[in-house]
């Protein structure tokens, strides 16, 4: 009996030590691959995050886009940290060092400058060079304006495209029988014409004066400048003396000669964004420059008849190009990304024209991917847009993001300028000023 007793543990211990040193080796374990972040026999395995902020374009593309990227990675454990307060939920985290993987930089409490003066993103400047979506496209061909370069290096990637323009009602020019200005000439005719009907030619949300700077101002400049955007880069890198550059007083000249000669509504200066688009969309006044969110936020107020228009700029020279100022959303990979191959795996992913396709019809804009949206269910503007996005004929100027303390006193002179408090060389004393201020 004893001896039975002694050689059943004898088994039992052996069997234990085998199974211990099976379940020590876990070859074919899928939970041991996730622990390992990064690239294993089977393709890309371990934790992954994605950190995105969800506003007017809500959150049904990023869902499907995930679901779509988990499908082809069913190694890796995807989590998402969105909402429309993420920025200042998750920021405790990249202060702490512990980030996510991937960032969409959008929203209140994102500033793509700041995170790269805080050294938060990793550097892509060699990876974007010959990455490729997963159709084997190469993404910096397929995009409509490259990524930002901030002090020689590429850190973030434009991934929603959007670009200033000027917005007017075609049944409205039709009942007219006015023409839609190609160049700043026609516009000054036109304009006479339309203040001579008793509407403003042109009305502009005061509150924020970016988009006179991008519907107006910034496309003149550039038309300045013989069509060469690298002007804003030069503006935005706050090159000593650019603010009083030639291209910049000419620019400044037309946009106060505009304000001389009353074409500029003048309840502009103290009205928001849905102000202005309100007095827009009751015929108050014949253009307002605007992004190309503006058919889906006003879709609830727009006349049955009210057809939008769309043309990038105004300013140009005859014959001139048209010059399509952009704003953009971006991703970006933190440095302390604990999956970057899954992160940039992640973007390659993203940047295929079925995306973008899927993006405008979700969203009614435009992503940074050089694509036809004929077929698609994108809004009519938006294949407008893309059109002129498209066309040899129209300037996609840089995305420049300005240093903050400048960008305010740009914006204020540029109020003061549209109802003649400053003449153009104020302005430019102003904010060469400030761009000396903030060299320093």
């Amino acid at each position: 009996m004893k001896k039975q007793t002694k050689l059943f543990v004898v088994m039992t211990l052996t069997l234990s030590l085998i199974l211990s040193i099976a379940g020590c080796s876990g070859t074919d374990s899928s939970s041991s691959k996730k622990k390992s972040n990064g690239l294993t026999a089977n393709g890309l395995a371990g934790d992954f995050e994605i950190q995105y902020f969800v506003g007017g374009y809500g959150d049904a593309w990023w869902k499907d886009t995930i679901e779509q990227f988990q499908k082809l990675h069913p190694d890796l454990t995807i989590k998402q940290s969105a909402g429309p307060k993420i920025n200042d939920q998750m920021k405790p985290r990249w202060i702490q060092g512990n980030p996510p993987d991937v960032v969409y930089i959008d929203g209140s409490g994102s500033n793509p400058r700041q995170m790269m003066d805080d050294h938060q993103l990793l550097d892509v400047t060699d990876w974007i060079k010959d990455a490729k979506n997963i159709d084997g496209e190469k993404l910096i061909d397929l995009m409509i304006t490259e990524p930002e370069v901030y002090s020689g290096k590429t850190y973030t990637i434009p991934l929603v495209f959007g670009a200033y323009g000027n917005f007017y009602d075609q049944a409205f020019f039709d009942k007219n029988g006015w023409s839609v200005p190609q160049d700043y000439s026609s516009f000054l005719a036109l304009s006479e014409k339309i203040k001579a009907a008793g509407i403003s030619p042109y009305i502009h949300p005061g509150v924020y004066p970016e988009y006179i700077h991008g519907g107006f101002l910034f496309p003149a400049i550039i038309s300045a400048n013989g069509d060469h955007g690298e002007i804003l880069k030069e503006m935005g890198d706050l090159k000593a003396g650019i603010f009083k550059s030639e291209p910049v007083m000419k620019a400044l000249n037309q946009l106060s000669e505009i304000s001389k000669l009353g074409y500029i509504d003048q309840a502009s200066p103290a009205i928001n964004h849905t102000d202005s688009q309100m007095l827009f969309l009751q015929h108050k006044a014949a253009f307002i420059p605007n992004g190309l969110w503006l058919e889906s936020e006003m879709k609830n107020d727009t006349p049955a008849d009210f057809k939008f228009g769309y043309i990038p700029s105004l300013t140009q020279s005859k014959g001139g190009k048209l010059i399509a100022i952009p704003y953009s959303t971006t991703l970006a990979i933190a440095k302390k990304a604990k999956n970057p191959e899954a992160a940039k795996a992640f973007i390659q992913f993203v940047f295929k024209k079925k995306n973008a396709l899927n993006w405008a019809e979700k969203t009614g804009a435009l992503m940074n991917v050089k694509t036809d949206l004929d077929s698609s269910e994108a809004s009519p503007v938006a294949k407008t847009a893309m059109k002129f996005y498209n066309s040899d004929h129209t300037l996609v100027a840089p995305v420049v993001v300005f240093n903050s303390d400048v960008e305010k006193v740009m914006k204020d002179a540029t109020i003061a300028l549209t109802v003649g408090k400053i003449k153009p060389e104020e302005w430019a004393e102003r904010v060469e000023a400030a761009a000396a201020k903030a060299r320093k």
